[in-house]
């Protein structure tokens, strides 16, 4: 039996089984895909403390190799259930069952794509999601954000501030966010609204080059782009452990900044918990603070 399971080996299970080790706590990270989540998706990460640049592969593999060298044991599999024993928990993965002590999610959030042919492939060569992380890089050049909600707008107003141009594309005929922040988009030259109209196809094998755009009315035409930001929404994963971690109403689990769940032992981090920021920062503090508090509750009930 493992002191702590930790689920998910993203920024925020990486650096939560970091300070377990550190405590000189056994750690388990099972993962079920990428080792370093969603920053896997971005070429460059610039706004990551004392790293200049790197690749996101290039910084989970850092993290990943932090970890390893701290003791921690990492495996691959997918965590399809969980449950509460009388001596802590038992992990059922599809390959195995694990037992531990204490156990913290830190199962990340999707972000939802197109579903468009070659989607995944210009993941990082000309297709984002974060405009904080990916913006500066699309100075001055022409981008489009595909979504209408209070995220699309806010990237938009973001991207707006350094890109030459900028689209927003809606399939629906009003956009979905809040008014004052249309009106902020639609007071600045640069940026020009696309209405009842969704992405047909992308343009470009290696980068993007283009969208194939399509009308409620079905005319298409073709839309020359530096850069793609989709702002659709994230899609967390967390259905189930439900029944012993909360879940809000949008799916995320509900806990605060503490990262306790209502189930003695259990601690969620990172992007799979509610939350107002999802960067890299941010998940790596919660990873910290779910292990603090995971190793505080090993100590109060040895």
């Amino acid at each position: 039996m493992y002191d702590i399971i930790v689920v998910g080996a993203g920024p925020a299970g990486l650096t939560a089984a970091l300070y377990a080790r550190r405590a000189e706590r056994s750690v388990l990270v099972l993962e079920k895909s990428t080792f370093g989540g969603q920053m896997t998706y971005s070429p460059k990460i610039e706004n990551y403390p004392t790293v200049v640049s790197a690749s996101g592969n290039e910084l989970a593999d850092k993290m990943v190799e932090q970890v390893l060298a701290q003791g921690a044991e990492i495996d691959m599999d997918t965590v399809t259930a969980l449950e509460k024993t009388a001596a802590g928990f038992k992990v059922i993965g599809e390959n195995a069952t694990y037992e531990a002590k204490s156990v913290i999610l830190a199962l990340g959030a999707k972000h939802r794509m197109l579903g468009l042919e070659g989607e995944a492939a210009l993941v990082g060569n000309g297709i984002s999601f974060c405009a904080v992380c990916d913006g500066a890089f699309y100075k001055d050049r022409t981008v489009a954000v595909i979504g209408g909600g209070n995220s699309a707008l806010q990237e938009a107003i973001l991207l707006s501030e350094g890109c030459g141009k900028v689209y927003v594309i809606q399939n629906l005929p009003e956009f979905t966010g809040e008014t004052k922040l249309v009106n902020i988009l639609r007071a600045k030259d640069n940026v020009e609204f696309i209405m009842n109209t969704t992405v047909k196809e992308l343009v470009g094998k290696e980068e993007l080059s283009a969208i194939v755009l399509r009308s409620e009315g079905g005319a298409e035409r073709t839309l020359k782009l530096d850069g793609m930001f989709i702002a659709i929404g994230l899609s967390p994963c967390n259905t189930p452990f439900e029944a012993l971690a909360p879940l809000n109403k949008y799916g995320y689990f509900d806990t605060d900044e503490t990262c306790k769940t209502a189930t003695d032992g259990l601690f969620v981090a990172g992007d799979c918990r509610s939350k107002t920021v999802r960067q890299i920062s941010t998940a790596i503090a919660d990873g910290s603070a779910a292990a603090i508090a995971a190793c505080r509750f090993l100590e109060e009930n040895a």
